[in-house]
């Protein structure tokens, strides 16, 4: 290992612990993941809700090919972890990646986040604890008669407040407080999570070149057997409802095959719907942002080598 690079991954660890590789759809995060956890010996942790799943790899851009950089093949976690058509949530997920978070750091290892969900990537970085608490009717309509501000200082009297996104509605202040007394009840339950300190690395192009990435990698998924796959899916026992309630691809795909759309139709919707999804992917990156989530956004365009010196200089910063 470069002693220079032992030196910067001192100093990573000193303030971090745990690289995030986060960006709209088709801007090149994975690549450049793939790129950064070669230089650093790092094994990487996806953050895409439907790439957990076995089977929709054309549909979900999973490019393993970007995981071999220079012949390297680079360890990647939560990826295939699921059958297409099983049931997976962000709780399911934040003890998942939890449980691959430790098994590379024991190796020594830095753990590289690499993906797009929005949620998924906010449990971790905004540490949350999820516990699978059931509803409480009576609790709930007891608290519906409290303000805002009521509510905010119960959950206070209960816990340290970390997150505005705790309190930022009364939907969300009522189930927090559900969450801490059901907790306070049962302390077995409470997950017993390091606290992250995450590098956030954002990668994006100009909304211009985002566009046109976006739909030349549409054109390309078709081409290299997206509409077989989602067939394939269905012919295994996948029900249409589920591979629509998946989104983007796999919905309008569906319904091509459904004949309820056109080819063209499809084609023409689905390049629309991706083109929205990016953007509200950005707005979802912005609301980070404004909680107080530094992301260090580099141009797309820029070189592996570039974008991986830019992060070098940052953490010694």
């Amino acid at each position: 290992m470069n002693s220079a690079i032992d030196e910067i991954k001192k100093k990573f660890y000193y303030k971090y612990n745990l690289l995030t590789i986060l960006g709209p759809t088709a801007g090149g995060k994975t690549g450049f993941a793939a790129y950064v956890a070669k230089q650093f010996d790092g094994e990487i942790i996806s953050a895409d809700s439907r790439q957990v799943y076995r089977g929709m790899d054309i549909g979900t851009g999973k490019d393993i090919a970007d995981y071999t950089v220079d012949g390297v093949e680079i360890p990647f976690h939560l990826i295939d972890i699921k059958d297409a058509g099983e049931k997976y949530n962000l709780f399911e997920y934040q003890g998942d990646f939890f449980s691959a978070f430790e098994d590379i750091k024991k190796r020594n290892k830095i753990p590289v986040m690499c993906g797009g969900t929005g949620l998924y990537i906010e449990a971790i970085i905004g540490n949350f604890r999820l516990v699978e608490v059931p509803e409480n009717r009576r609790l709930r309509e007891e608290l519906e008669q409290k303000s805002i501000d009521e509510l905010i200082e119960i959950l206070a009297s209960m816990k340290k407040l970390h997150n505005v996104s705790e309190i930022d509605n009364k939907k969300r202040a009522i189930r927090n407080i559900e969450i801490e007394m059901y907790l306070k009840e049962h302390p077995e339950k409470r997950p017993n999570y390091p606290e992250i300190k995450s590098l956030n690395i954002g990668v994006k192009f100009d909304r211009k070149s985002q566009k046109a990435r976006i739909t030349k990698r549409l054109y390309q998924r078709i081409e290299e057997g997206m509409i077989d796959e989602v067939e394939i899916l269905l012919k295994k026992g996948v029900s249409a409802d589920t591979l629509i309630y998946y989104g983007l691809e796999y919905k309008f795909v569906t319904l091509y095959l459904q004949g309820k759309l056109s080819k063209q139709e499809m084609i023409d919707k689905l390049e629309i719907a991706i083109h929205q999804f990016s953007k509200r992917q950005m707005t979802f990156f912005r609301h980070l942002e404004k909680k107080g989530h530094k992301i260090y956004w580099l141009d797309g365009y820029m070189t592996a080598e570039d974008k991986f010196q830019r992060v070098i200089d940052i953490i010694q910063k």
